[in-house]
């Protein structure tokens, strides 16, 4: 399994990685559900696919500093279930790599964010649709 932190090192690996490519985006503290897409991803590529995963704690995710700050991040322990589960590649960016160091634009969704995880966490799909990548 091919763990990367860095955006341009992941740009090489993905172009040399066969096709087709599953990623299956997380804030990692993965649990049955992550484990149930990885899975459902493996299904998609097959055997000879890629099966990637992303690891982000994404700050802007959170309407409170402290959640963010207590949000778990177990990253041997997701790392061991993926590997566990045969994903071939993990990307474990920190906030430089997925936001320009002049971020000044937000992209705000308002119909869909309405619902699910979105009507009680609120700009938390402004969290997850602002991601430079």
């Amino acid at each position: 399994m091919i763990v990367v932190a860095d955006t341009d090192v992941l740009l090489q690996h993905v172009a040399a990685l066969p096709q087709p490519l599953c990623l299956v985006p997380t804030m990692g503290a993965l649990h049955e559900g992550h484990l149930a897409l990885i899975r459902a991803a493996r299904e998609k590529v097959g055997s000879e696919g890629t099966v990637a995963v992303s690891i982000f704690v994404n700050s802007i995710q959170f309407d409170r500093k402290d959640d963010w700050e207590k949000y778990p991040r177990p990253l041997e322990r997701d790392l061991a279930a993926c590997e566990a589960a045969g994903v071939d590649l993990v990307f474990t960016p920190d906030h430089a790599q997925m936001y320009a160091s002049d971020h000044s634009v937000m992209i705000s969704e308002n119909r869909l964010s309405a619902h699910l995880c979105g009507a009680s966490r609120p700009g938390h799909f402004t969290g997850v649709c602002t991601v430079r990548w």
